[in-house]
């Protein structure tokens, strides 16, 4: 009977390649802390992305570290396609002296990884893209098969709300497609089997004030997710961004979606990176269009929080 309850979860485990940009905003920290908890989660690999990515690779290691694991960790993209002034820095890197951590990690690693743990896996990868699309873009040119060979892409990018879109923190809070319009276009005129994108327009549902789970850092693990997220929890709000486009890989009823296609802009500097999405029963992919508030936290905290 235990022997069968094994086979039965190796084979509901899920093999997920995370590429992010940790180390500014908390939530990639609290989506890592989460893959490293789920029980079906086969964490194959970690790729970073925009802006001294090697002390992003550094967090992201001593977050694995912490959690007792040994995760291959490769660095990627540290600018976007085309010449642009932006260069963000992680902020958290300034905690990593707390915390024990590997420091030989090179630029321009991640695709070659991403590229090779793919083919090695086909069909069998849940891909998830949490910071700008550099890694993937380039991913997708360098071996066009790949997004075929790919099993599901779970990406957190746009805002698909006309309210949003016209708010005075855009376009630059659509972060993960205005920091590189044109990977973003690459990547959303490739076809690959699912694809959902989560956006602001559901992702901002996902607030959390500190009082309304106290314990939430109590862990060892959410201890380091706090203290590398602590330079942006000075002035913003926690909101689960990244977490949730990672739950809905296990529990994708969390969300409701809508089939269609999603257009980048990426001539006009005044709306550059906005996402358009046109609804389309024969669509190339989906968005997340409405979120169960209470249902991810109840899931996310029974991850994170055991």
């Amino acid at each position: 009977m235990i022997l069968d309850m094994e086979r039965r979860n190796a084979c509901d485990n899920k093999k997920v390649l995370v590429d992010t940009d940790i180390g500014g905003d908390i939530d990639d920290a609290l989506c890592l802390a989460y893959l490293l908890g789920h029980p079906s989660c086969e964490l194959m690999g970690i790729t970073t992305v925009s802006g001294e990515v090697e002390k992003r690779a550094m967090i992201a290691d001593a977050i694995c570290k912490v959690a007792g694991r040994n995760v291959p960790i490769h660095a990627g993209a540290d600018k976007p396609l085309l010449p642009s002034p932006l260069y963000p820095k992680p902020d958290g890197a300034a905690r990593l002296s707390n915390w024990a951590h590997e420091t030989a990690f090179q630029k321009y690693r991640a695709v070659d990884f991403l590229r090779q743990t793919i083919r090695e896996n086909p069909h069998e990868i849940s891909l998830l893209a949490i910071g700008q699309l550099t890694n993937i873009a380039l991913l997708f040119l360098i071996d066009p098969e790949i997004p075929e060979l790919i099993k599901e892409l779970h990406i957190v990018c746009g805002v698909f709300s006309d309210e949003l879109q016209t708010s005075p923190d855009m376009p630059m809070a659509n972060w993960n497609s205005w920091a590189d319009p044109h990977a973003c276009a690459i990547v959303y005129h490739t076809n690959v089997p699912v694809r959902r994108t989560f956006g602001l327009n559901v992702t901002t549902r996902l607030t959390l004030q500190r009082r309304e789970k106290a314990d939430l850092f109590s862990t060892d693990i959410m201890k380091a997710v706090e203290d590398f997220g602590s330079p942006w929890l000075e002035n913003n709000v926690m909101t689960f961004h990244d977490p949730l486009a990672a739950a809905c890989l296990f529990e994708p009823q969390i969300c409701e979606y809508q089939r269609g296609f999603i257009d980048v802009e990426i001539k006009d500097e005044r709306t550059l990176g906005m996402m358009h999405f046109r609804p389309s029963d024969d669509g190339c992919g989906e968005i997340a269009t409405s979120v169960n508030r209470n249902h991810f936290f109840e899931h996310y905290f029974s991850i994170v929080c055991r």
